[in-house]
């Protein structure tokens, strides 16, 4: 098996694998500014997409011209579809146009749905079958074989949770066995805080706000977290404002509640949520005190510019980040220098800064049991990728399990030969 790495190598972001030039196991952007890609000249037959977020599908409909054949869940295709069109409508006003709108109908039409569980057969007799990741509605992990009775198996973990949700349950925790594990480390080196006790000062600091008069404003990702952030909110008597693209994915997420775990819980959420539908909705918002929830989660565009050109030198309203901001993005430039750029122009926020680790993947506890249990049931190669010290984790996995662990470098290409 030869594997080449188009993208997330020592860094969260641009997934894409290709596997013997034939399979390619997602192709992501970096929401950066500007955006990050992954490498190209690549063909492949067949693409298979481990879930929605950006950063794994964001340029697939670049490959629409070559016809691959392409698998993901049915959610994961209308969550695709949604964040693609919106992509196109940013780019384009940043002067950029990634792909065009009809390769973005091809990826859509080009699209097979697969179901959990269920092994199905690739072009060239490969075979693959998706396991519940957890991470958000839809999302897989990817376990992949090579054909002949001495094809090496490969298990992509995608981006895991590894305990419940608001939203989901926890991945699905039967994994395969497989010679090669290609595992994320977004989170490794650093564990996440106790979930209730997380929820408890998420609360307080908000109610604080309001009880100065403030505003809460919660930059969120459209794809999970707006909707775990919803049901946190509703579940302690608060009904916000929410905005952005997060609206039109809870609609989606609502129409297909097998992918849920309390779909009626989300329901009664966003039902209680006053939406926004631009101009006047927007202006009463920032009045105060109230709570807004809206995109980005990284503060690399969406309604959350608008809110935070108005509200910045108020020093009782405050910003709560609720995700990981990823390297290049607003919110870690605000995170580490407390300034961002909106639009050309620099804003140094008076408002309070915060940061809740409402993470959905897994901590360094999680990542470290997955590649234990996985390496006593056959592994012979582990991977990291989609982290910023990938390095470190293929250390520890190699001096703590004494399994053989490469982190792999961008454009590098791994032949794998099994003993």
């Amino acid at each position: 098996m030869e594997i080449k790495f188009l993208g997330a190598c020592g860094e969260v972001g641009r997934s894409a694998f290709l596997i013997n030039d034939e399979i390619l196991l997602d192709y992501g952007m970096t929401p950066s500014d500007p955006p990050r890609y992954p490498l190209d000249g690549i063909r492949p037959r067949c693409v298979l997409i481990s879930h929605g977020h950006l950063d794994h599908t964001g340029v697939l409909p670049n490959l629409m011209d070559l016809e691959p054949d392409v698998f993901m869940t049915a959610i994961t295709r209308e969550i695709a579809y949604l964040l693609g069109k919106d992509t196109l409508r940013i780019e384009e006003r940043n002067g950029n146009r990634p792909f065009e709108f009809e390769d973005l109908k091809k990826m859509y039409t080009r699209t097979s749905v697969v179901e959990y569980r269920e092994e199905f057969e690739l072009p060239g007799g490969y075979t693959a079958t998706f396991f519940d990741a957890g991470h958000i509605p839809g999302s897989s992990s990817i376990h992949l074989v090579e054909p002949g009775s001495k094809g090496i198996s490969l298990f992509y973990t995608g981006d895991m949770k590894d305990t419940d949700t608001h939203l989901l349950k926890k991945r699905d925790m039967e994994c395969p066995s497989a010679d090669v594990l290609l595992v994320e480390s977004t989170y490794f080196g650093r564990e996440h805080p106790d979930r209730r006790e997380l929820e408890e000062r998420f609360i307080e600091s908000i109610r604080e706000t309001l009880d100065l008069g403030g505003v809460a404003l919660i930059p969120c990702f459209a794809i999970g977290r707006t909707q775990e952030i919803l049901m946190i909110l509703h579940q302690h008597g608060i009904d916000p404002v929410v905005d952005g693209m997060g609206v039109e994915v809870t609609r989606q997420f609502l129409r297909e509640p097998e992918f849920l775990r309390e779909s009626e819980e989300l329901k009664r959420a966003f039902g209680g949520a006053t939406i926004i539908k631009k101009g006047k909705g927007r202006k009463k918002a920032i009045e105060g005190p109230s709570v807004i929830v809206t995109t980005a989660g990284m503060l690399n565009g969406g309604p959350a510019f608008y809110y935070i050109k108005k509200l910045h030198d108020d020093p009782l309203s405050k910003i709560l980040l609720t995700g990981y901001q990823v390297e290049g993005t607003n919110g870690r430039t605000l995170l580490e220098h407390g300034y961002l750029d909106i639009d050309g122009k620099i804003i140094r926020p008076k408002m309070e800064l915060e940061q809740y680790d409402f993470s959905a993947h897994l901590d360094d506890h999680g990542l470290k049991q997955l590649v234990k249990e996985m390496c006593d049931r056959g592994v012979e190669l582990v991977l990291p990728i989609h982290g910023e010290d990938t390095a470190g984790f293929a250390a520890w996995i190699r001096e703590e399990i004494g399994c053989d662990a490469v982190a792999p470098e961008l454009g590098e290409e791994i032949v794998i030969e099994m003993r």
